[in-house]
């Protein structure tokens, strides 16, 4: 690189920087660890996954698998991104919404999960 060296870390992935030669070895790992949930939000989600688990077989072919994308996510235990969280709860709500008054439970256990979050 020439004088004015620049650095850039965009997200939180690997990074690795070399600088002249070869063979060079090298690995910063910016990994944040997930922050554990609150328990209020992990009983919610827990509850919402019993709901979610019995909504499954009432929906379509699609549905259910779009279901089985999202779910993982909303385990308590699952290490993943808040958004991704976010997301996978926006998508049971909208799955839930489709099938009238057997998902209102689930889309009002998703409101008050977004509730607890914040992030609604």
């Amino acid at each position: 690189m020439s004088g004015g060296d620049q650095h850039y870390y965009f997200g939180g992935g690997d990074h690795v920087t070399l600088h002249g030669g070869s063979g060079n070895v090298g690995i910063d790992k910016r990994v944040t660890p997930a922050q554990e949930l609150p328990p209020d939000v992990q009983e919610a989600l827990r509850a919402l996954l019993v709901l979610a688990q019995g909504l499954r077989a009432q929906v379509p072919p699609a549905s259910a698998d779009a279901l089985d994308v999202a779910l993982p996510a909303l385990r308590a235990e699952s290490d993943v991104p808040p958004p991704e969280r976010h997301r996978a709860l926006l998508a049971v709500a909208g799955i839930a919404a489709t099938v009238g008054t057997l998902g209102t439970p689930i889309v009002q256990a998703v409101n008050h999960i977004l509730e607890l979050m914040g992030a609604k």
